[in-house]
């Protein structure tokens, strides 16, 4: 049983690897191209977005509500109103804490 997990972590590491390699033949005059550049920023936004609604909604199949929406509201409004990171982050576990220990 140990074998059979050994063999797809290989072959997913082998794809993983290749997938690199594959990247190395992409012309770099499609990688300094303005549309390359806004799809790239849009993807890693999307992807960014979707972790974060993952992670704050869901809870294995079922959807949640609970502390860590208050820490995403929060933080999110610290960000608007331009706070450092660091800041954002400690704001975010103290709304956090706060929402747990309320609940």
């Amino acid at each position: 049983m140990t074998t059979h997990w050994w063999l797809w972590i290989l072959l997913a590491s082998a794809l993983a690897y290749a997938t690199k390699l594959l990247g190395y033949g992409v012309p770099a005059r499609w990688l300094h191209h303005p549309l390359m550049a806004r799809v790239a920023g849009a993807l890693t936004i999307a992807l960014l977005a979707a972790l974060t609604a993952m992670n704050t909604f869901a809870n294995g199949q079922q959807l949640v509500l609970d502390a860590r929406l208050a820490a995403l509201l929060v933080a999110a409004v610290a960000l608007a109103l331009r706070a450092p990171f660091l800041l954002v982050v400690v704001l975010g576990a103290a709304a956090s804490a706060a929402a747990r220990w309320l609940l």
